[in-house]
């Protein structure tokens, strides 16, 4: 029943989501290409106030890694194609940390114990606990699927969107590129 109930609050949230904010969906100023969209620093929409709990305990304020460039990537424990993409993810987190990169993961529709087992072993990073999708919701994101991950540049600004599973080779070259601006 408990499954039943997060999939509908899944579904309203997608919603809402699809509607954007205001009407205006950000990603239709923005190169979309497949399933990447990606955005010039013009374009680029600011993220609010972003507040979670983490996996572990304690709790993770996007602004506190302001200056840096993050990855939020959202998952779940009972997602294939999140099972696949993990490891890529932790590769492209250790080749990138060095360059001022910090990853997020929002986990979504799960348990806390699923979660936690399904981290373990696979990254290092910490994930927020968002069984609801209240946190996905303040990224203000109109991806309606599991896995997606965004980049967000050094001023807390979405840079891409990628909208389905990924892969180092795929993510790492963005995450780099993103990661370069304004350092030389």
């Amino acid at each position: 029943m408990r499954r039943l109930a997060a999939v509908l609050t899944v579904a309203a949230v997608a919603t809402t989501v699809l509607a954007g904010c205001g009407g205006e969906n950000w990603a239709k100023k923005c190169t979309t290409t497949g399933t990447v969209v990606e955005c010039t620093p013009t374009q680029r929409p600011q993220v609010k106030e972003v507040i979670g709990e983490l996996l572990d305990g304690g709790t993770y304020d996007v602004s506190q890694d302001r200056g840096k460039v993050v990855v939020v990537n959202f998952w779940g424990s009972w997602c294939a194609p999140c099972r696949a993409e993990a490891d890529d993810l932790e590769k492209t987190y250790q080749a990138t940390k060095a360059l001022g990169v910090s990853f997020i993961g929002v986990n979504s529709r799960d348990d806390k114990d699923s979660a936690k087992a399904f981290e373990r072993g696979r990254v290092t990073y910490p994930s927020i606990y968002d069984f609801d999708g209240k946190v996905a919701l303040k990224f203000d994101v109109t991806q309606t699927s599991t896995p997606a991950t965004l980049i967000l540049d050094r001023e807390g600004r979405i840079a891409v969107a990628l909208r389905a599973a990924t892969t180092s080779s795929q993510l790492q070259p963005l995450v780099e590129k993103i990661a370069a601006e304004g350092t030389g």
